[in-house]
């Protein structure tokens, strides 16, 4: 499917998801790759195979929330 060169990644390979988007919906939320992989922008991906590959973006160190602390009561005068 692909005639870029080199060749981009095939649906197998660890690297799939940097295949050239042969079509870009950011609108929509997804990309068709030229391997033939739908890729959406939660980086879940559906194969050609039908099979469901779920979302795995990383939480980067800005991006983690941690609960707040709870402050001890004050004593009421």
């Amino acid at each position: 499917m692909c005639r870029h060169r080199p060749a981009c990644p095939s649906v197998e390979s660890a690297d799939r998801e940097a295949a050239h988007p042969v079509v870009h919906h950011p609108e929509q939320g997804w990309s068709l790759l030229c391997n033939g992989i739908l890729l959406f922008e939660d980086t879940g991906e559906l194969l050609p195979d039908g099979q469901i590959i779920v979302p795995h973006r990383p939480l980067g160190s800005g991006r983690v929330v941690t609960a707040a602390q709870r402050r001890p009561a004050r004593d009421a005068a």
